[in-house]
């Protein structure tokens, strides 16, 4: 699944990182503490979060992520755009909650993993 094919099925807001919705999204990964993610998050996973500030899209560009999904109407803060943007990683927002958006991600990713 591309980064496009999961904005487009779930209505995703693309804040920035355009460049970056060709890429393939191999997992997923949730957690709202940088340094569990810089330390268990895959490249290719998107990461699920509510944190908005730039250090998101440094650890992002570090772990070579797909993109990072905002989730519950957040707003990420200006630098943290400006990072999407130069990093071309797609920062995208949904007014779903995380429990909600990683269950739809996960059964995208693993289909028949539902009974």
């Amino acid at each position: 699944m591309k980064v496009s094919d999961l904005v487009e099925k779930y209505g995703l807001k693309v804040f920035s990182g355009k460049e970056g919705l060709g890429k393939t999204i191999e997992g997923g990964y949730v957690s709202d503490l940088l340094s569990d993610v810089m330390g268990n998050a895959a490249e290719n996973e998107v990461w699920i979060t509510l944190q908005t500030h730039q250090n998101v899209m440094a650890i992002a560009s570090l772990k070579d992520l797909a993109a990072v999904i905002l989730v519950k109407g957040l707003e990420p803060d200006e630098d943290t755009l400006e990072h999407s943007r130069e990093e071309e990683i797609p920062l995208l927002g949904t007014a779903m909650g995380t429990f909600e958006m990683a269950g739809k991600l996960y059964a995208d990713l693993n289909p028949g993993s539902q009974s």
